[in-house]
């Protein structure tokens, strides 16, 4: 049973969870995901929230469903790059955001990146 915020449909997070899977390499290029059935017992969610879940990561070209052997996530190396990129590019213009409202310059920022950065590699 997982954990969701009230603030976001629940699909989407679903959504998100996979896509962070995908770009982690926890769910590869061609592998299949679970049935509908199952991630729902799984996450404690409606079958029908899957379903959707499903439909929006086939509406963005993430995963491909055959009819009769179930949904996949595609292998099309492009599109999971562009996945891979647009969801550094998402959190990073989240981090310059909350950064900026408090009050740090880009300067700083990314000065605090590069020791961060450094501390981390000891």
């Amino acid at each position: 049973m997982e954990d969701f915020q009230a603030t976001k449909p629940i699909y989407m997070q679903l959504v998100d969870r996979i896509n962070h899977k995908i770009v982690r390499n926890e769910l590869r290029a061609g592998e299949k995901l679970k049935s509908v059935r199952d991630m729902a017992v799984e996450s404690g969610v409606n079958p029908n929230t899957v379903q959707r879940t499903y439909s929006e990561l086939e509406r963005m070209d993430i995963v491909e469903t055959k009819r009769g052997q179930g949904t996949f996530v595609t292998k099309d190396e492009m599109k999971l790059n562009q996945l891979r990129d647009n969801l550094k590019n998402e959190h990073i213009s989240r981090f310059i955001s909350q950064m900026a409202d408090m009050g740090f310059t880009k300067d700083e920022m990314v000065q605090g990146l590069k020791d961060y950065i450094e501390q981390e590699g000891e």
